[in-house]
């Protein structure tokens, strides 16, 4: 990747997460177009492109993307709706990412290679890696379904879905440890939950969820590890 677009990327970052107060999102969240907030974002973003190159012989580049950037906070603030307001955050940064990797290509005849896309390797690490999501969560609760222990109205609510969504992080984590040869983290990550867990099952003194948990765990990491591995062999 060129330098040229990691220094454009770098004052994105920079301008959208570290120079940009929560005043002034709310700011442009309650007035739209005719915040103030908004604008002065935009020259920040400006100033910081010819602050990372140490030049003002990039202004068209500058201004271009201060004008897009310009478009779609402005967007954004207007269709932004407590409803939608996750999808439009990512939708943003995807455009803006978008929209500096286009203006690189223009202004700087960069091109992204994308040869890793015909290697087969990079499809077996996607399907692995896919297959330890959702898949592998409905196969564990169809496994696990019949002892399921009963709920307890009394019993602290947790949120919703999260241990779905643990249990594909963690099994994300091994596979990603597993394919860089990281061994250890493996252990680290089972350790850590374990810890996490122990006091829950200790308080909740119920031995059919203690037993629920355990089984739940040992078969997210032991498929975890058995498609890591596999994959591992696949692209070897």
């Amino acid at each position: 990747m060129e330098i040229y677009l990691v220094k454009l990327i770098l004052a994105h970052l920079i301008g959208d997460f570290f120079l940009q107060p929560s005043t002034w999102v709310k700011d442009k969240e309650e007035k739209k177009f005719k915040s103030g907030k908004l604008y002065l974002h935009v020259l920040v973003h400006v100033v910081l492109i010819f602050i990372v190159f140490l030049s003002f012989s990039i202004w068209k580049a500058a201004l271009i993307l201060g004008i897009i950037h310009l478009i779609i906070d402005a967007l954004k603030s207007v269709l932004q709706t407590r409803s939608n307001a996750r999808l439009l955050f990512f939708t943003d940064q995807v455009l803006h990412i978008s929209s500096i990797v286009l203006v690189w290509h223009l202004a700087y005849k960069g091109s992204v290679n994308v040869s890793f896309l015909n290697d087969v390797r990079t499809w077996i690490v996607l399907s692995g890696l896919l297959f330890l999501t959702m898949p592998t969560s409905i196969i564990m609760k169809v496994i696990i379904a019949r002892w399921l222990p009963e709920s307890n109205d009394e019993s602290p609510k947790s949120l919703e879905n999260a241990g779905k969504y643990i249990g594909i992080l963690e099994r994300a984590l091994i596979f990603i440890f597993i394919l860089t040869n990281h061994f250890e983290a493996v252990g680290f990550l089972l350790a850590a939950k374990s810890i996490f867990r122990f006091g829950d099952l200790k308080e909740a003194h119920d031995l059919k969820l203690t037993e629920y948990v355990l089984i739940g765990t040992l078969l997210s990491f032991g498929i975890a590890i058995v498609v890591s591995f596999f994959s591992q062999i696949l692209i070897i």
